[in-house]
């Protein structure tokens, strides 16, 4: 099939730019390193953020309730110190010292390293009903006139104010139940902030697991985890401070950990920094040592990583301008890049040394590669950025990022590739280099080329039939595949800080990072509770929701009247004695009302806000890395209703992650369906004709379909990040197709020389792409470390479709079919 006139033009045109490049080399290596300053300097203040929030936009409300409550309810979550490895009683003192000097830190609002349980203990009656009080006292006096009765039976009438004499006969005491009662108070918040780790080791006012031999202090810092220069400059002050101590005085195994929301948020982007730091550089050695091999000339490699270098530094200045900082999918494009723009230039340079051993000057060989294969290469850029650029209509920021910046990553590299690497050559030969003298087609052992050739041309209807059972085939794998709702695929849950913080929550009793809704007035505050304890009530065992904390919880209302009931039980207690054990310790009775500043400080503190507003915690049973429960969670605790009709959410962390699930979930099946639609309306444009276009698709979109009917078949299921390599693989695979129908298409070209050049060049170019998601695949982030994983797993796959199927699938086609000799 000829090529359009427009795509004859372009070809032309990128020949003159080439010989012009040649021609002029340091006019056009000025302009490159011009370049490369302007975009070193705006790279420079690049920086890398691991914040969860910054992944939606602006415009989620789940974003804008949450950024509402930073500004109105301070700093949320805490910097935890974990003691260990000492006795109980050294373990309190090390809290006990330290407590004093962290509450002096002027970025520390408060500490906590008590709970509660003593003064919630010790007024627990005050949190009952009027009623329900009233009820225990009325059982109580009719327990005494029954038991009265069957001690005195010959007794008609009895003085109520007479004193009872005790009876040693406890078999004929009246049953005396309150659980139907007591019941009703079973997960009240004051009962789950009072709570001790272990019931059975006794009371315990501190933040102690004698088993374990661990004791919690918790710092709430005055500014927000997400800050993460806040975040590290809170820890080490905290750090410092613990130091002050002679940490030896608690015992030789003593030691001291830090965990909580503000270290995980330290310890996951110095994670993710390690990873791209540490990968890329294993990615950039692999790479260098594969070009090497392949093209057997220190110089070859120099010349071909040179327009990448110029190209990477000038994207990363873009993104440095656009964005100000990468997330944790595009802090690996560098990488990925370089694997992906690297193939153009293995393309040109190869195409450039096969032009050269023909005996050609080098700049008629410089125009004829970039009259051959630059316009290829470009076109294969502008379909794989157009296949990348579907992933820039997605609302998580993420996919976005990591679309818009590889697809015009993936454009700005090729134009690099053509606009400097026939300047780099021009330099060379000024040097004196002759280029690496690689051997013709017909200076290698034909027999076995033509005998290579001979075997794929017999075989080419068996692998054909073989190709199309297997893509139908794979259709039917397509019910099977799954979803992985576990968010650790965002967020190592391996990581030390992670798995210390599971085990600090067990410590306390409930979770460390509540969601929390805001309220204006102790009206809508109770309405808000009452909502959301009828809505846990109505899922029952499904529900997210562990229990829910307010001021007006804590605070009980008439406590006047309640300490008149109480008082009155003090009377009976001193009247009569009662055998039957009861759910209330008698000196409970004597607990006297008390107001809002009398509560706990570390309880009170963590219901006052910047503004002083009322508002509601809502601590959720659900663990972080169940997607489907935190998905059902963030139902539960939206759309509150007020007095006023208003509606109004929780904000927190939980809701974020919802969101997340939410979008990538609804946005994959439209994402995938527009990097194909994508990419063949932009071939179909760059071809010329619809036929051509979808000849070329067919191994990347083989490729798709055979890497699902894997996933399918070995039980591994698409999670947040690795569903992003459908996309990919389609944007990284389709130049290959591009350039193998181009070079057919050539007036008077064999089939067998095009087979054996462009097949070494598309091998070497997917090896290079290979290479690129190894950064991915070495991450220890587990979501980039899947994406990675079946990246290359999917290139592999390409690799034999689109070097051993795919051409033996042309060969039956009439106008590729071999005439005559196949060499």
């Amino acid at each position: 099939m000829a090529a359009p006139r427009w795509m004859k033009f372009l070809n032309e045109q990128l020949g003159k730019l080439a010989k012009l490049s040649f021609r002029r080399p340091w006019l056009f290596l000025s302009l490159a390193l011009v370049l490369s300053i302007l975009g070193g300097f705006a790279a420079y203040r690049l920086s890398l953020s691991a914040n969860l929030v910054e992944l939606l936009p602006p415009s989620f409300q789940s974003v804008q309730d949450l950024k509402q409550l930073e500004k109105e309810f301070g700093g949320m979550g805490w910097v935890v110190v974990l003691g260990e490895g000492a006795t109980s009683d050294k373990l309190i003192q090390f809290s006990e010292d330290l407590v004093p000097l962290l509450e002096k830190l002027p970025d520390v609002s408060f500490v906590d390293h008590q709970r509660p349980a003593r003064f919630f203990s010790e007024h627990a009656l005050y949190y009952l009903q009027k009623e329900d009080l009233t009820e225990i006292l009325r059982r109580l006096e009719s327990h005494k006139r029954e038991k009265v009765k069957k001690e005195n039976p010959f007794l008609i009438e009895i003085d109520e104010t007479e004193k009872a004499e005790p009876s040693d006969i406890s078999d004929i005491e009246p049953a005396l139940d309150f659980s139907d009662i007591f019941e009703k108070y079973k997960n009240l918040g004051v009962e789950r902030f009072a709570k001790q780790l272990n019931t059975a080791q006794g009371l315990d006012d501190y933040y102690l697991d004698k088993e374990a031999k661990k004791i919690a202090v918790l710092v709430k810092p005055k500014g927000f985890s997400a800050n993460l220069g806040f975040a590290k400059h809170i820890l080490e002050e905290v750090e410092k401070t613990v130091n002050t101590l002679d940490l030896s005085q608690y015992g030789a195994d003593f030691r001291v950990t830090y965990t909580g929301s503000h270290k995980k948020k330290i310890d996951q982007q110095d994670q993710i920094a390690r990873d791209i730091g540490l990968t890329s550089g294993i990615a950039a050695v692999i790479l260098l040592l594969y070009l090497v091999y392949y093209f057997r000339s220190l110089w070859a490699v120099a010349i071909v990583f040179a327009p990448l270098g110029i190209g990477l530094v000038f994207i990363y200045g873009l993104v440095g301008l656009t964005y100000g900082q990468v997330n944790l999918l595009t802090g690996f494009l560098g990488a990925i890049l370089g694997g992906l723009g690297i193939e153009h230039g293995i393309h040109l340079l190869t195409r450039f040394f096969s032009f050269n051993n023909q005996g050609g000057n080098w700049e008629d060989s410089i125009f004829e590669t970039f009259c051959h294969t630059g316009g290829s290469a470009l076109i294969a850029a502008f379909v794989a950025a157009l296949t990348f650029l579907s992933l820039g209509f997605s609302e998580f920021r993420a996919f976005h990022e990591f679309g818009v910046i590889a697809a015009f990553g993936m454009l700005l590299l090729v134009i690099s590739y053509l606009v400097f690497l026939p300047a780099f050559l021009s330099i060379l030969k000024k040097l004196g280099w002759k280029g690496p003298r690689l051997k013709h087609e017909k200076q290698v052992e034909n027999s076995t080329r033509e005998a290579r050739f001979r075997w794929l041309e017999i075989s080419s209807p068996y692998w054909s039939v073989f190709f199309i059972l297997l893509c139908v085939g794979s259709l039917f794998f397509l019910k099977d595949l799954s979803f992985d709702y576990d968010f650790s695929s965002l967020e190592d849950q391996n990581l030390p800080s992670f798995v210390l913080d599971k085990e600090v929550n067990k410590i306390i009793g409930y979770s460390q990072t509540p969601v929390v809704v805001l309220t204006n007035s102790s009206e809508d505050e109770q309405a808000v509770v009452r909502t959301l304890k009828e809505r846990k009530e109505a899922k029952g065992a499904d529900s997210g929701i562990d229990f829910v904390g307010a001021i007006s919880e804590l605070l009980p209302e008439e406590q006047a009247e309640k300490y008149a009931i109480l008082q009155k039980m003090v009377d009976f207690f001193e009247n009569v004695e009662v055998s039957t054990p009861l759910p209330f310790e008698q000196k409970q009775l004597h607990a006297k009302p008390f107001t809002l500043e009398e509560l706990p400080n570390s309880i009170r503190q963590q219901f006052s806000g910047k503004t002083g507003g009322t508002h509601v915690l809502i601590y959720q049973s659900i663990s972080f890395s169940d997607g489907k429960g935190i998905q059902n969670f963030s139902k539960e605790v939206r759309g509150l209703e007020l007095p006023s009709g208003e509606h109004i959410s929780a904000a927190g962390e939980p809701l974020i992650l919802g969101d997340i699930l939410d979008m990538v979930s609804k946005e994959g099946p439209f994402v995938l369906l527009g990097a194909i639609l994508a990419v063949t309306l932009a071939m179909w444009l760059s071809l010329g004709g619809l036929k051509e276009s979808l000849l070329c698709l067919i191994p990347s979109l083989a490729s798709v379909f055979c890497l699902i009917a894997f996933m399918s078949v070995f039980g591994i299921k698409f999670n947040y990040l690795n569903i992003l390599v459908l996309p990919t693989i389609i944007g990284c695979t389709v130049d290959a197709g591009v350039h193998f129908v181009s070079r057919l298409n050539e007036p008077g070209e064999k089939f067998s020389t095009a087979y054996f050049e462009t097949g070494k060049a598309i091998f070497g170019g997917l090896m290079t792409s290979i290479v690129g998601f190894v950064a991915l695949m070495l991450a220890k982030h587990p979501g980039l470390n899947s994406l990675g994983m079946l990246s290359i797993l999917g290139l592999f796959i390409n690799l034999i479709i689109v070097l051993l199927i795919f051409p033996a699938f042309l060969l039956l086609a009439p106008r590729f079919k071999p005439r005559g000799k196949s060499t």
